[in-house]
């Protein structure tokens, strides 16, 4: 029973405390509540209001059993909270004096809209604390099998959205670029365009055959992985039935996979291919 989690010695012996009047900004990490961080665990136990996303496990909330619940979630083609709205209630919770805990999917500063929330607060003369978590763009391919960096593939990642504000593609990104400079992209929130930038990547030279990934319901048990091509991906997304929420990963490390699908192997399976990257020598081999 979630009950009897208690936390070990803080730094100093004391943690810190959510104070009346203040609201903690907390990356709730991608799904599975064990990658919750320790300082997320104790604002869980202080809170008087948690307002959570809609990709926030319902048993990370039962670790604030006191506390009210206030729903903010936001999620494309359904009805959702502006986010003004959502970020004065923060502000008038704040101001009645509640401990409040702002929980928001991955990490709140990584596409989560947390610094314009944050922003607002301190705006309003709110005091605030923010809480990092594990982002999915990371900690759910780590749960694929998918190294994000990998010496042999890539020395540099990139992060994009695949929506903006008006929930089109975002039109400030230069393709060309990314596509020419990032060894291994990283695409939160593109399902719905997903055609879109397949086209704009081929468009921009990247490798018809270049190793996807599509990673859905991240660390959840719902977790489902395909992988697929560049060229391929727009049509096997479809024919799979897949739904977001997803990370898409574009690069040679989704090759890693083969060998690195460690919930695969946990449940019996062999690895396909013990040198995914064909560099003819053990791993421990420079």
């Amino acid at each position: 029973m979630t009950d009897s989690l208690s936390l070990p010695a803080g730094p100093m012996g004391q943690w810190p405390q959510l104070e009346p009047g203040w609201v903690w900004l907390c990356g709730a990490g991608p799904g599975d509540p064990g990658l919750l961080t320790l300082h997320a665990l104790n604002a869980l136990r202080q809170a008087d209001v948690v307002v959570y996303d809609a990709l926030v496990e319902d048993t990370i909330l039962d670790w604030a059993p006191q506390a009210e619940r206030v729903y903010a979630g936001k999620r494309g083609g359904k009805p959702s909270a502006k986010q003004r709205d959502i970020s004065l209630r923060l502000v008038d919770l704040a101001k009645e004096g509640k401990r409040v805990l702002r929980l928001k999917g991955g990490d709140p500063f990584v596409f989560g809209r947390g610094g314009e929330e944050a922003q607002t607060l301190i705006q309003h003369g709110v005091p605030v604390r923010i809480i990092p978590g594990i982002s999915a763009g990371i900690g759910g391919l780590a749960y694929a099998g998918i190294p994000v960096t990998h010496r042999d593939v890539n020395q540099s990642v990139t992060f994009v959205t695949g929506h903006d504000q008006s929930g089109e593609t975002p039109t400030s990104l230069n393709w060309k670029a990314i596509a020419e400079g990032a060894q291994v992209l990283v695409i939160y929130m593109g399902m719905k365009h997903v055609e879109r930038i397949a086209t704009a990547l081929l468009d921009a030279g990247r490798p018809a055959d270049e190793p996807v990934a599509v990673v859905c319901n991240a660390t959840t048990p719902d977790q489902q992985v395909l992988e697929t091509t560049l060229a391929r991906m727009t049509a096997d997304i479809a024919a799979s039935a897949l739904e977001p929420p997803a990370i898409l990963c574009v690069g040679r490390s989704v090759l890693m996979r083969q060998v690195l699908d460690w919930q695969g192997l946990a449940a019996g399976q062999q690895p396909r291919n013990l040198d995914p990257l064909n560099r003819g020598r053990p791993a421990e081999v420079s």
